[in-house]
């Protein structure tokens, strides 16, 4: 009678006791306490947008907590980058071939540099993120326009960004 519930708490117990919980356990080296992002470059035709996405990737560190925000020249580590693409294109028709929906894929070369001990700590050539709007409400939700896609986009490469460079994923 008391067989299968005692196992069970005696197994919740010893993996209490053993550790065996998830844990997220950043991979940021220790002595990495300030951070510099440079305005990113733009080989894209889109103006402002290298601005908009450095304000939103120095944003999303702030907002993280984990570096502090500096300048260039007495940071411990340097996020540089460039956007290198910018596509937003139809993603979903009617069966009129009218647009309904379209998607957006921003792509940069960006490089995590620990200035400490003059290191690479991770770089992509083409780190590509992408999200879709629609342009017609659908089940209650508004009409979006391509500005709202582009600060969703933007928004995600920043998360991203910030997730890669704390916690290694």
């Amino acid at each position: 009678m008391w067989g299968r519930p005692l196992v069970a708490a005696l197994l919740a117990a010893a993996c209490a006791a053993g550790g065996c919980a998830y844990t997220v356990s950043g991979v940021l080296p220790g002595h990495l306490k300030t951070l510099a992002v440079p305005v990113f470059g733009n080989s894209t035709v889109e103006f402002r947008l290298a601005d908009d996405v450095t304000l939103a990737i120095t944003d999303a560190f702030l907002a993280d907590r984990r570096l502090r925000i500096v300048r260039e020249r007495d940071a411990d580590a340097v996020l540089r980058g460039t956007v290198v693409a910018y596509r937003n294109q139809v993603y979903g028709y009617t069966a009129q071939e009218r647009a309904t929906q379209y998607e957006i894929v921003l792509v940069v070369q960006i490089a995590f540099r620990d200035q400490v001990k003059n290191r690479i700590l991770w770089k992509e050539d083409r780190l590509a993120v992408r999200t879709t709007y629609n342009v017609v409400a659908v089940g209650g939700e508004p009409a979006k326009t391509e500005t709202d896609g582009r600060q969703d986009v933007i928004q995600k490469l920043a998360d991203q960004i910030v997730s890669r460079t704390v916690q290694g994923w």
